[in-house]
């Protein structure tokens, strides 16, 4: 029997992607999968069940019990969890360190399940990395927003009542959103500058046409993401950080770092000496925020009438082209393992390996199996 690659409709709050979408439907027909879909899988990003073409489209429940491999956008519910069976594989965003009793059913289960957030950071992890590319609609819909909240135009403008200055620009972190958010307020005519700890970033952030801000603290780390500052080092960003947003009039604040809570990096008390109107947009609000101020689902208004906006889920307010870029990254991921129409995992390529957070009832993921089963004996 062909393996069946199952779509549901997602069900979190505000969540308008899908995890397949017609092109992939098409790509893993041709690898001989039968693909089967709950109706009205794909509604929310505008691909009705006829777009979506489907093997099969079914209720929900037929779906899940038919499902071999399981792709989803937001992690399953324990009810999705236990409608599966035993064997199955889901692969999916599934922040294991934000929900250890959904990672138990998924190992009591004996789910195979593949967290995307784990994928190594390699050259040939690139066209399945869904953090990067998520990342990349965040920093462009977070400047949009910046630039609707903003009391000022951003680009210069030449009228018969005088010169319009472009407005001042900070984007804080330079990885994939970051990038995204500087590409895009240069678009739109904002005096750009880009500011990360990792000193490499330099050429990146030059190269789109910002300015790099350069504070006197490098933290370069592994991996691709920035190691965590001394207390020593923050104190000397923070000031010189503090004095530089006085003169600025838009921030979109975009550092991370998997599985932890957001670098504090914008104080109240650097918000105290920014100028009234000035517009703070949070990308990283829903791990705890870039702002001090910020929090997540609100706009918060300081007392000297600076913004700060704690965006959540950014993606899924761009639901057709996150999906497209979503559901690719899955299907390359599972192109792996998928050959005329049967599924073998190779547990020898690195990509699987350390993707997957459960298997055949025990937790892989070393990290995620220590903090719900402690060290081993």
């Amino acid at each position: 029997m062909p393996v069946a690659v199952v779509v549901l409709r997602e069900t979190a709050a505000g969540e308008r992607r899908v995890a397949l979408t017609p092109d992939v439907v098409k790509k893993l027909k041709a690898r001989g999968a039968d693909v089967l879909a709950e109706a009205g899988a794909g509604e929310s990003a505008y691909f009705s069940d006829a777009a979506l073409d489907a093997t099969q489209v079914l209720d929900r429940a037929g779906a899940l019990a038919r499902a071999d491999v399981l792709l989803r956008v937001q992690p399953p519910d324990p009810d999705e969890i236990a409608g599966l069976k035993a064997g199955a594989v889901v692969i999916a965003h599934l922040q294991p360190h934000r929900d250890p009793e959904r990672v138990k059913a998924l190992r009591d289960r004996k789910i195979t399940a593949f967290a995307m957030e784990l994928l190594p950071r390699t050259t040939r992890a690139q066209a399945m990395d869904v953090l990067s590319s998520q990342a990349a609609v965040a920093g462009y819909k977070a400047v949009l927003i910046a630039a609707e909240a903003a009391p000022k135009f951003f680009p210069m403008l030449t009228t018969a009542a005088g010169t319009i200055r472009p407005s001042k620009v900070l984007v804080v972190g330079a990885g994939v959103a970051g990038l995204q958010a500087i590409a895009t307020a240069r678009r739109l005519g904002a005096q750009v500058e880009g500011f990360d700890v990792r000193p490499e970033t330099r050429e990146q952030i030059e190269s789109l046409g910002a300015k790099f801000l350069d504070l006197g603290v490098s933290a370069a780390g592994s991996g691709g993401y920035a190691r965590e500052l001394t207390a020593e080092e923050r104190e000397r960003q923070q000031q010189a950080l503090a004095d530089h947003l006085k003169g600025i009039d838009v921030v979109v604040t975009t550092a991370a770092v998997p599985g932890r809570q957001a670098p504090r990096i914008v104080s109240a008390a650097m918000v105290a000496g920014m100028k009234a109107g000035a517009v703070i947009v949070d990308i990283a609000a829903e791990s705890g925020g870039n702002c001090e101020l910020t929090e997540a689902g609100r706009t918060v208004v300081s007392p000297n009438g600076v913004s700060i906006i704690g965006t959540v889920n950014l993606p899924a307010s761009a639901p057709i082209h996150a999906s497209e870029m979503y559901a690719r990254n899955l299907y390359n991921f599972l192109e792996l393992s998928l050959n005329d129409g049967a599924l073998t995992l190779n547990w020898d390529d690195e990509l699987i390996a350390k993707t997957c957070l459960t298997h055949d009832g025990r937790i892989l993921h070393e990290p995620t199996r220590q903090l719900i089963e402690g060290a081993q004996s």
